[in-house]
């Protein structure tokens, strides 16, 4: 038990050591990109399109859509005067789904002596499969969707997803967003890791 209590102070000195020095961190998602952006085309202008649904949520989705411009202009597109003079409009969605996870889908949740670890699940339970359980993972995504704004071709789908203990702060969506553009113009559709740098001070 001391060791173990040792090891787990340990650990929380090593995160706020780490906290109280790095001003910045690192998203990582699983990034795919589909479709073909034309040769020799430039990013140019764009401009959003929202879905019905969408329009209903006034103030959450240009809560997103700043989040995504961010990554968008990172890219080297431009936002343009009005969507009408836009050279592509985008559509973007994003996700943020708790996924429940049993014991065993943790290869560490046995401990020795047949008890549960408290400190991960919850109370100890010694003896047989008692009940069991944990707290959930959320799965967080977004998506984008670029189309010519003339002819409505589809030109570049981008997604990027992860996962994590909470549904993730105010930061979340622009770093999944530029994880997202990350490939433009090419594009990558095996699932492939892409980290991005992250201002904790939400510069």
């Amino acid at each position: 038990m001391n060791r173990r209590l040792w090891m787990l102070g340990l650990s929380a000195l090593s995160l706020l050591g780490l906290a109280a020095c790095s001003s910045t961190y690192l998203v990582s998602a699983e990034v795919r990109s589909f479709g073909q952006w034309p040769d020799g085309r430039q990013p140019g202008t764009f401009a959003f399109e929202r879905l019905p649904s969408q329009q209903q949520a006034e103030a959450a989705q240009a809560s997103l859509e700043a989040a995504a411009r961010a990554a968008l202009e990172k890219a080297g597109f431009k936002p343009a005067a009005d969507a009408k003079s836009a050279s592509v409009v985008v559509s973007i969605g994003m996700s943020v789904n708790p996924n429940d996870q049993a014991p065993w889908d943790d290869p560490l949740w046995w401990r020795w002596h047949g008890s549960y670890s408290s400190w991960r699940y919850g109370p100890h339970w010694r003896g047989g499969l008692g009940p069991m359980w944990t707290e959930p993972r959320y799965e967080r995504g977004v998506a984008l969707l670029l189309r010519d704004r003339t002819s409505g071709e589809p030109l570049y789908e981008a997604r990027a997803s992860n996962e994590g203990m909470t549904m993730g702060d105010a930061r979340l969506p622009g770093a999944l967003f530029e994880a997202a553009m990350s490939d433009f113009p090419k594009v990558e559709p095996k699932p492939h890791r892409v980290s991005v740098q992250v201002s904790r001070d939400g510069s």
